[in-house]
């Protein structure tokens, strides 16, 4: 399939390595993935669905003790500990490499070493990045032909080039005390052992397109980041992009597949979906930042996905889909997950293979992590230029969080490096809704902190200097806030398809169509120039979500202060500015 003397050296010294039993080139053939298909299900890794309900959808289940991203075995293997900084676990790079050579070493024989060829991103584009993965495993082999572009293609626009990523993994026993997920950023290096779940093994998604994708993004002028992409077309037909960085339970998936409200579909509005997960972005020809999703498919959280909740996303698993950890429902040959419907099936089996009755289980039966691996093809709000080779000039860039009372619904900032401050901010904070209770405030900057493969400080550094290379074209840059409660523990804003109004206020002051009002954290919306039509709310609830508290910005910026000091003398001295900035003018 290649002459690439760098891909086949490696190859040999895999083989050596693992010494598998077959060795089976992965060419992208529909006929190649069917024949695949059909032998896991012989050997039960995966159960074929009902073919007339769930055409081409297939049920697989991990062992019990590996079902999530284990971050405390997550490490970036870089020369110097200092490179890792604080936020990542960190190993010798040396040391790393034999800890995970012993382990894996023989781990193939009996087994078939699948070698994967793809590329992140549309293939040829001049934003995308080819990686080469080896697996024992056909179900990371059928997640990689949905969630990247596999085949033949790869190998010929890579050539005899040697930039590319190696990604190596096995699955050894899955054990759990010798699981290890290492990334070496130095080397284009992934080693993942003794997993069989997606974000551990499937190693273009997080480990590629973040970890490995954010240090090479800083040392090529380019950005990877933890965002979805989305379209916003107007009623003339025209279209403007925004990409937006929310942390975990934040409603990012919802976003990316919004379904506007009545009143504006009516009149023909529509959002398109670029990507629901990572955007890899760099400056364009014409000035402007251009962004593209380097995935091609939908990993997405099973439990809560319904047809009232992101009815894009559930008609995205109706088809070529793979289901991890849910519920088998034996009456008819389909799944089910907690939060679907309110109609659990009786006759299932649950994640773990034990019979299942969900009218009467005290247990759940779906993984509170469960997945749907689904072709981004089948959602319906696709964007016609998802594959586009040069990816969507991005208008705005939103960060967002998920916070009782101090943020308002939406602000603007004042400048870029302001804007970088507001996303190395970002936080949730737990809350009790009975009670209006405010939990502890967890930061997650830019919604990165387990998915940047280099040290923070120099993180935030590279966005300030992408600032400098952008110039005027840069995005404006906004922070939202969904989840403002009453004193009851209510939510004040309703979310979900009506978060659609803020988005236009946003876009209304890319294109310099709407006031705003300055406040000491940035600008924030006059009431009126937020659309309520339709909406069961008064312009006093509004006004009060939109109001920026003093007092409890200067508590804000303590813990912006003690946050801070994590990063030493590796914080940029603008964000110590821009920190000192907002001190000064809370007290004014």
């Amino acid at each position: 399939m290649t002459n690439n003397k760098s891909v086949l050296a490696w190859l040999d010294e895999m083989k050596a390595l693992l010494t598998p039993d077959e060795v089976v080139w992965i060419d992208g053939s529909e006929e190649q993935l069917e024949s695949l298909r059909a032998q896991a299900c012989s050997t039960g890794e995966l159960i074929k669905l009902n073919e007339e309900k769930l055409p081409g959808c297939y049920l697989h289940r991990t062992a019990v003790n590996d079902v999530a991203r284990v971050e405390d075995r997550t490490f970036i293997c870089s020369r110097k500990e200092e490179d890792a900084g604080p936020t990542n676990n960190w190993k010798d790079p040396q040391e790393a490499y034999k800890m995970l050579f012993d382990i894996a070493r023989g781990s193939y024989k009996g087994r078939t070493m699948y070698i994967i060829p793809y590329s992140m991103g549309p293939i040829g584009s001049p934003l995308a990045q080819i990686g080469i993965e080896v697996t024992d495993s056909i179900y990371v082999v059928l997640n990689m032909a949905i969630m990247t572009r596999v085949g033949q293609a790869v190998l010929d626009v890579l050539g005899d080039s040697e930039d590319w990523v190696k990604g190596l993994h096995s699955r050894c026993d899955i054990d759990a005390e010798k699981r290890y997920i290492c990334h070496f950023p130095e080397d284009n290096y992934i080693i993942s052992v003794n997993s069989g779940y997606g974000g551990n093994v499937l190693l273009g998604k997080k480990c590629f397109a973040l970890r490995i994708a954010s240090y090479l993004g800083k040392n090529n002028q380019w950005m990877a980041e933890h965002m979805l992409i989305l379209g916003i077309e107007n009623p003339q037909g025209e279209v403007k992009y925004v990409s937006a960085a929310f942390p975990s339970a934040c409603g990012k998936t919802n976003l990316a597949m919004l379904i506007p409200p009545e009143g504006y579909t009516s009149r023909g509005y529509k959002v398109w979906t670029v990507g629901d997960d990572i955007a890899w972005m760099r400056k364009g020809p014409d000035g402007r930042l251009y962004a593209i999703n380097p995935e091609n498919g939908f990993f997405g959280v099973a439990p809560g996905t319904n047809k009232k909740s992101n009815p894009n996303a559930l008609a995205s698993t109706q088809k070529g889909t793979i289901f991890t950890n849910v519920v088998h429902n034996l009456d008819d040959n389909t799944v089910w997950w907690e939060g679907l419907d309110k109609n659990p099936p009786e006759n299932a089996v649950n994640w773990k293979g034990e019979p299942w009755n969900g009218k009467t289980a005290t247990e759940k039966g779906a993984h509170p992590n469960s997945r749907f691996t689904a072709p981004a093809k089948n959602c319906p709000c696709i964007s016609p230029e998802f594959d586009s080779t040069a990816g969507v000039p991005i208008s705005a860039i939103i960060f967002g969080g998920r916070r009782a009372q101090t943020t308002p619904l939406v602000y603007q900032s004042r400048d870029w490096n302001n804007g970088v401050f507001v996303g190395s901010i970002m936080a949730s904070e737990t809350t009790a809704a009975a009670t209006g209770a405010v939990g502890v405030v967890r930061r997650d900057p830019m919604a990165m902190l387990p998915f940047c493969g280099y040290h923070m400080g120099d993180y935030f550094k590279h966005w300030i200097e992408m600032g400098e290379i952008l110039g005027d074209k840069a995005p404006k840059i906004f922070n939202v806030n969904w989840f403002r409660l009453d004193d009851e523990g209510n939510f004040l804003w309703p979310g979900f398809g009506d978060n659609f109004r803020v988005l236009e206020w946003i876009i209304d002051r890319c294109e310099g169509k709407a006031d705003a009002v300055e406040t000491a954290i940035g600008y924030v919306p006059h009431a009126d120039d937020i659309n309520l039509d339709g909406l069961d709310m008064d312009k006093k609830t509004l006004e009060d979500i939109l109001y920026v508290d003093n007092a409890k910005w200067l508590k804000e910026a303590e813990g912006i202060e003690e946050f801070y000091k994590k990063f030493g003398d590796k914080l940029p001295a603008e964000l110590k500015d821009q920190l000192n900035s907002l001190k000064e003018r809370l007290s004014k």
